[in-house]
């Protein structure tokens, strides 16, 4: 029997939330703290991340955008990988959830990395856990160097 996790990580960051959105949802920006892409804030929007092949993966992730409500919620879908990895690049359909709260002194961020199906995606969720965690750092660094006057995307 197969059953569905969830990789959650939380963060509260100096920024104010339309900086960090701006890092979320710019397509040079995403590149800095995840991967090269094609990405753009519409709903319904196809784009892809690209990473090094691995085996029978092409190392692209194809998303669509599901949810945009700046600079509160970004959500899209995450699909990539092959049936024939049994660990890293195996076969995954899930979705990523961004959640951004103003709080005291910057804003609380949440990032949901949803669907992961035990045991077939059970090497990418162990793998995945930690680095989403650095991407969170990753997001930080980037939302600090970003240039100011900018606009949202």
């Amino acid at each position: 029997m197969s059953e569905k996790h969830a990789i959650v990580v939380e963060k509260v960051l100096p920024y104010p939330p339309e900086k960090i959105w701006r890092t979320l949802t710019r397509s040079d920006l995403i590149a800095k703290w995840l991967m090269p892409n094609d990405f753009e804030p519409v709903v319904g929007y196809r784009f892809t991340f690209r990473t090094k092949p691995l085996g029978d993966w092409d190392g692209i992730v194809h998303c669509e955008v599901l949810q945009c409500d700046p600079p509160v919620c970004l959500r899209y879908s995450w699909k990539g990988g092959s049936d024939s990895n049994p660990d890293y690049g195996s076969r995954l359909i899930s979705e990523l959830t961004w959640t951004l709260t103003g709080v005291d002194g910057g804003t609380h961020l949440k990032m949901v990395h949803d669907g992961f199906v035990f045991p077939g995606n059970r090497f990418a969720y162990d793998v995945m856990g930690p680095g989403w965690v650095k991407v969170m750092d990753a997001i930080t660094r980037v939302t600090a160097d970003a240039p100011r006057g900018v606009s949202a995307a």
